[in-house]
């Protein structure tokens, strides 16, 4: 799980502008939120009503002891928080987060509001609690309000105020426990019952009785049981409808929460009224399960594959059935030790046990294949073969095996997601990796000694005559031998003369090693960088975004264009409409889900480039379609902040910096997230005035409230559940500006006063949203990536732009993805360097020489060459998983470095001169050299060849192991025989000199 700990403080202030919620909402809390344990970037958001602090922890960081300590700093200055505003809301996720399924309630029959009764209680009440649930809310919702919309007018001819009516209402319409009556025997409970529960109560409630002259509600208001908040709407497939949006925990197992969700659906559904219907509309685990169930049938492959690989090396089905035992004990041990370290079965995991399939059954395969030689060459016994075999390639299967698990030490260091991802699948390769050398060097000498067994060479049947069935198979197996053995006979012997003349030549070796890696270098600088590729989900979003001050009804119109758009094309299965998320009316989201991976031709990133055209053609608003983020939320994957102390400047700045990026030819539907473009009526008081005419501002600003903001003045009960009352002027009655200035307030003497007699009211524009990261003013811009484009090539442009444009004070920084691929670049190559760093220092104690193991690691530069080579030639690019598979291969490809170097040193013992020792050592070691690579090429192939769900992601890794490993294995068998006679004889030269330089006992004496 690289998911953070994350917390968020959402508070809401009825009435409130952007500004204001910055200035007294979230400005308080920040300060007393930033000096919170382990918090890693605080970010929020201060709109219309509402303030969103998102909190993100470091990874370490127990999220319940962060979520306990944030209620602690909210409670310590709640005081401090204007009167009016709610009680803050403190969750377990980010207040932006993803949701990952959507519930759609659909009703022929019914209206929304009975909808959304049904799913406020009935649906979200059920869902709310299994666990792992973090929030379930309800979208498109008309939840029951008693809505008393005020004339101006009426009020006006009668002499009345807002709060004339809110003081009536408040004052009448009560139910409190007024006691009990006892005798010695009984006891009643007294209730007064003074609650008003339907329209027409409330219409005869009087507002005022003077004179004789009785003033009812109905007089001055039209009272109606209508929706709290029409300002969202959520369809299902085009159908208006009730959503019920799911998010889980952080932390939480979103496969098993879906799980559970379906379970309770149909228990759900049996507590609907007829005709109405639970619909899953949108569900991310479903690319979870597709993804790990591809990933399972790919490990599946890939033991398949080795383990025919494996025989057509040995032709021999007692001989492979012994390296082939090391895939299931080596597989099932590393669930054991998955389990010890709390690891799931995840894509990761998963993808390392598929790697490791190749890997395992190498330390066998060079056990079995010397222990064969034994048998055959040299004529020992089996048992006696078995021992001697192993012990002779001992030594190296130990240093193959700490080299390799020394690979992943670094890992121990990194920091963040990154560190989280390379934690568990290092762990995961590490751990088989161990096992398969405690296997190779215990299990497998005891089935060589008990069940292999050298072939004689018989002559070949005659072909004439009646064959029975096993001598077809004994024929066929003796030709099949007699072919491959014959042709790696050749192979052998042909690759002992190209490296008796590579040894003889070895100056124009190294040359060619240095030259490729000179190419190599050239190469990477031409790779491009994301963080991780994109991948097809099985879905997409679009987003739409309306101009600033647009109604519901705008962006609704505007949104069904989009729908159409969707209902042609064929690949989209369904799709969700949300509009209002947040509060924005002029903004939506459409989450499709795609027909199956099998059933359709086009990936997603093909049915996006076919839709967008469309979409942009569309008039009055903007719509992007775009692939989720790899880490949740709904930005695009650039988000480059710039951060300034004032917003104003950060507006005019920002202007200009998304001018400059839609002229980067590989960013599409760029955009900012800080507009102050929204229309807005500012009220200016004149306090003197004011104070003449006896109405305090305060009073002034309290009523304004009530008559725009639809105030919350009092509740009833319907059906039991608890409702809102909500005074607001009519809507007819606040469709101008104008409109405000007849607005009547009562002075200290009594007297009405309207508005337009002490105060001025002017149009301007404001802000939508204000926007703080770690504390500061800031503002993001966002963007799509072209075909072809990469998050790398985007940052490195916009940082271009940026320091360009931006004025002194001016700050940048990044978000989401794209601060993903930044903090991660760094890490990784670090954690290379550091591997490198480890494995020289194992295999320099294993070796005891400072010699060796520089020629052992002389493999690597060939395996990153190899691997970005084949990243190159296949255009992918560097990103997280190529990374991972690039430190892999340092321990990989030393291997059979390892193999060559140990060997060589035996015959050197034995008395052999250098050349002959490298010659014999290369001819003796190519068949395991060459059967453990393949077998780890052919481990990786199908993750190289990229099937299924989630394979978008996984093929750069497989490109990188398959390539590197392929090229490294071709030139290591020149380039380490060859680097090990340079250096044998360079250190005989040094020696020698040494010898020279120390005086000899007999010059002194004569001293």
């Amino acid at each position: 799980d690289v998911d953070p700990p994350i917390v968020s403080v959402s508070t809401t202030l009825r009435g409130a502008n952007p500004r204001v919620m910055e200035s007294a909402v979230t400005d308080v809390l920040e300060e007393e939120l930033a000096t919170l344990e382990g918090l890693r970037t605080m970010t929020s958001t201060s709109g219309e009503q509402s303030s969103n602090i998102t909190l993100e922890f470091n990874l370490d960081r127990d999220i319940e002891s962060a979520a306990q300590d944030v209620r602690d700093k909210v409670s310590r200055i709640r005081g401090r928080l204007p009167e009016e505003v709610e009680e803050p809301v403190i969750s377990k996720q980010d207040a932006d987060a993803r949701p990952f399924m959507f519930i759609a309630l659909v009703g022929d029959n019914y209206d929304l509001l009975q909808l959304t009764e049904l799913a406020d209680q009935v649906v979200k009440t059920r869902l709310q609690t299994i666990p792992g649930v973090g929030r379930a809310d309800l979208r498109g919702e008309r939840r029951y309000s008693m809505r008393i919309w005020l004339s101006a007018s009426e009020l006006a001819a009668r002499g009345l105020t807002v709060q004339d009516v809110i003081s009536a209402v408040r004052s009448r319409n009560v139910e409190v426990p007024a006691g009990r009556i006892e005798s010695s025997r009984r006891e009643f409970t007294v209730r007064s019952l003074g609650e008003l529960k339907t329209p027409e109560e409330f219409s005869d409630l009087i507002i005022s009785s003077v004179g004789g002259q009785t003033i009812r509600l109905r007089d001055v208001a039209r009272v109606e049981l209508g929706p709290e908040n029409d300002r969202s709407a959520f369809r299902f497939n085009g159908r208006a409808s009730v959503g019920v949006s799911i998010q889980r925990q952080s932390k939480a197992n979103i496969v098993e929460i879906a799980d559970a969700v379906r379970a309770a659906l149909p228990e759900i559904q049996a507590l609907l009224p007829e005709g109405v219907t639970l619909m899953s509309g949108y569900d991310q685990s479903i690319y979870v399960k597709r993804s790990i169930q591809e990933a399972e049938e790919t490990l599946v492959l890939a033991a398949i594959l080795v383990v025919v690989i494996i025989f057509l090396f040995l032709r021999n089905i007692r001989a492979t059935i012994i390296p082939g035992l090391a895939i299931p004990t080596s597989i099932v041990g590393t669930f054991a030790i998955m389990a010890a370290f709390g690891f799931s079965i995840n894509n990761l995991t998963l993808l390392a046990l598929t790697l490791a399939i190749g890997i395992v059954v190498d330390d066998a395969i060079i056990v079995l294949e010397n222990a064969y030689r034994h048998q055959e060459e040299l004529g020992e016994s089996p048992e006696v073969a078995a021992v001697e075999g192993t012990r002779e390639i001992g030594f190296a299967v130990i240093a193959t095996t700490i080299s390799l698990v020394a690979v992943f030490t670094p890992l121990a260091f990194l920091k963040g997601a990154t560190g989280r991802l390379f934690n568990e699948f290092g762990i995961a390769v590490a751990g088989a990796v161990v096992l398969s050398g405690l296997v190779a060097l215990t299990l497998t000498p005891m089935l060589c000694a008990k069940i292999l067994r050298v072939k004689a060479h018989r002559a070949m049947p005659s072909l004439t005559g009646r064959w029975s069935l096993k001598e077809l198979y004994t024929t066929a197996e003796m030709r099949a031998y007699q072919v491959l053995e014959r042709g790696f006979e050749s192979l052998a012997g042909r690759y002992e003369s190209v490296l008796r003349v590579a040894l003889h030549h070895r100056v124009l070796v190294v040359s060619v090693f240095g030259a490729l890696t000179v190419l190599a270098g050239f190469t990477f600088t031409r790779l491009k960088r994301e963080f991780v590729p994109p991948e097809d989900r099985g879905g997409f979003q679009v987003s739409i975004v309306a101009p600033e001050g647009a109604t519901l009804a705008y962006t609704d119109e505007y949104q069904r264009q989009v729908e159409r758009i969707l209902l042609d094309t064929p690949e989209v299965s369904s799709f969700i409409t949300v509009i209002g998320m947040g509060g924005r009316v002029n903004s939506g989201f459409v989450f499709t889900r795609l027909t199956d991976w099998s059933d359709r031709k086009r990936n997603a990133q093909e049915i996006i480039q076919g839709v967008q055209p469309k979409m942009s053609q569309i008039p009055g608003i903007m719509a992007f379609a775009n692939n989720p983020p790899a880490f949740g939320g709904y930005g695009q994957p650039v988000q480059f902040v710039v951060k300034h102390p004032d917003f104003d400047l950060l507006a005019m700045a920002m202007d200009t910096l998304v001018k400059r990026a839609r002229q980067i030819p590989g960013l599409i539907n760029v955009d900012s997230d800080l507009r102050v473009n929204k229309p807005e009526l500012t009220v200016s008081f004149d306090r003197n005035r004011a104070e003449d005419l006896g109405v305090p501002v305060r009073d002034v600003a309290t009523a304004l409230q009530a008559l725009l903001g639809s105030q919350r003045i009092s509740t009833f009960t319907r059906n039991n559940e608890l409702y809102d009352v909500i005074v607001q002027l009519s809507p007819e009655a606040r469709a101008t500006p104008s409109d405000m200035a007849g607005i009547q307030l009562r002075g200290r003497n009594g007297q009405l006063v309207q508005l337009s007699a002490l105060a001025k009211v002017d149009e301007g524009a404001g802000p939508r949203q204000l926007n703080h990261f770690n504390r500061l003013r800031s503002s993001t811009l966002s963007a799509g990536l072209a075909p072809g484009f990469t998050l790398g090539e985007a940052i490195d442009s916009l940082n271009a732009v940026a320091r360009e444009i931006l004025p002194a004070g001016h700050s940048v920084s990044l978000a989401g993805e794209s601060r993903e691929l930044e903090e991660s670049g760094g890490a990784l190559y670090f954690a290379f360097i550091l591997a490198l760093i480890v494995v020289f220092m194992v295999l320099a104690s294993q070796f005891e020489s400072l010699v060796h193991p520089f020629t052992v690691l002389l493999a690597v530069p060939l395996a990153v060459s190899g691997a970005l080579f084949t990243l190159f030639v296949a255009n992918s690019t560097i990103n997280l998983y190529s990374q991972i598979g690039m430190i892999l291969l340092i321990g990989l490809v030393t291997k059979n470095s390892i193999l060559l170097v140990e060997y060589a040193n035996q015959l050197k013992e034995r008395g052999r001169d250098t050349i002959a020792a490298v010659l014999e050592s290369g001819r003796i070691r190519l068949r395991p050299i060459l059967m453990t690579s393949v077998a780890t090429i052919v481990g990786a192939l199908p993750i190289a060849l990229g099937l299924g769900a989630g394979s978008e992601s996984r093929t750069p890794l497989g490109y990188a192991i398959v390539g590197g490993v392929f090229f490294s294995t071709a030139l290591t068998l020149f380039l380490v025989p060859t680097a090990y006679v340079l250096l044998d004889h360079l250190a005989s030269r040094f020696s020698r000199r040494r010898v020279r330089e120390v005086p000899s006992p007999v010059m002194l004496g004569a001293e």
